[in-house]
Parts: structure tokens; sequence; C-alpha cells
């Protein structure tokens, strides 16, 4: 089996084993084909190639992380978003997540507060001809106003709170997936549903790890 294959299987065993958690027996098909046809060992160092399609995260440089493919599927997958949609997403990293959502949805606006990733995630994204990705480097707190209102919102570092520019960011009818909690500590992944009449909600779906939301300033 391809390192590859082995990962959409660990990706499948553990679909099956937090079922009762995230809600679901499996994940959806185009959020599956993403996560087969993006090369996850482009987004990472050359020194972490060979753990590429490890079921786990991995060091990208300046004290952040690639999530761990699962992780990655299951909240491309909560978003619950289809072709025609518009994602933000907070914390661009390696520009791996922006990539696989970029093969779901219409276009993905991504930010990013340190340079280094921002520009690196950039040129990646760019050389594999992934053209409905638009990154840049600013404090993700307060989002991307400028292309607001978005079908859904995407946070990729852990927040203390919800910051309130990304819910005044997202539509009406629209979802915002975020892992909350203390930096190094317990988290909660969160779902956060606005309704058709601006009503949000909340609902925590298991326990994740993730390095928290720099700030500038």
């Amino acid at each position: 089996m391809s390192d590859q294959l082995q990962m959409i299987s660990d990706i499948e065993r553990e679909v099956a084993y937090t079922r009762h958690m995230i809600g679901r027996s499996a994940f959806s098909g185009p959020v599956m084909q993403a996560i087969r046809e993006v090369p996850r060992e482009a987004f990472v160092p050359a020194a972490e190639r060979r753990f590429a399609y490890d079921n786990g995260p991995l060091p990208i440089g300046c004290g952040q992380t690639i999530s761990q493919p699962y992780i990655v599927a299951l909240m491309t997958d909560l978003l619950e978003v289809d072709e025609g949609a518009v994602v933000l997403e907070i914390g661009t990293g390696s520009g791996y997540q922006a990539a696989v959502l970029s093969r779901v949805v219409k276009h993905v606006y991504t930010v990013e507060i340190i340079e280094t990733l921002a520009m690196q995630a950039t040129e990646t994204l760019a050389s594999l001809g992934y053209d409905n990705v638009s990154c840049r480097c600013v404090d993700g707190y307060f989002g991307w106003p400028e292309h607001a209102p978005y079908d859904a919102v995407i946070v990729t570092a852990a927040a203390q709170e919800i910051p309130p520019p990304l819910i005044e960011q997202l539509k009406p009818g629209g979802r915002l997936v975020i892992p909350v909690g203390h930096p190094y500590g317990y988290q909660d992944l969160i779902v956060v549903d606005k309704s058709r009449s601006g009503e949000v909600s909340e609902k925590s779906i298991l326990g994740v790890a993730f390095v928290p939301l720099t700030r500038s300033g």
C-alpha cells in the first residue's frame, strides 16, 4: 500500500473510532477526493517529507505545525460547504488546509500573521496551480472584511475565545469551525452556526490540540 493510501485508510479508521463524537460515520466524497488529490509532501519541510503521509501533525517552522490529516479532513467536512462556497481560513500555515479546501469550494481567502509562512504558502500554492486561493499577511483575529460575508470560516489555531469579527463576517446560514481553549492546554473543536436570522449557536465536537492563535502587538 502506498503512503497516501495508508493515510486515507488511517483517516477512515479514525472516523470510525470517533463517529459518535463527530456525528458522522464517513466524510463526504468531495472532501476525501480533495485529501487524495493534494500532495501533502509539498507542504512540509524537506526534512519532514518522509513523514508527510503519517496521520499526525508535523513542524513547518516558525513554531507552527501542519495539522494531522484526519483533523484537516474533519474540519473541512464539518464546514458542510459546496462547490459554490467562498471560505475564509484563519492561519494559512503551510497552505495545506487551504489547498484541500480549494478542491471543494469556489474560492478560499486565507490569512497568516507570520510573514515567512505567508510568503512560502503563497509560493507553494501558486507553483501547484491552486489559483482559487488568495493569501494575505495580517492578524487573523480580524478576518478579511473586504471579501465578507463568507459562506464558512475555518480557524486552524486555538483561540481563547471566538473572535467576534469572524462571526460578523459569516453569512447568515453559515458555519464557523474553530478550536477554542488554553494555549497548549485542553481545547475543544467548536462548530458555530449562524442562523438565517443571525442567531448564533455553538456545539463542541471533540478535544483537539492546536498551536495558539498568534496576535499582533
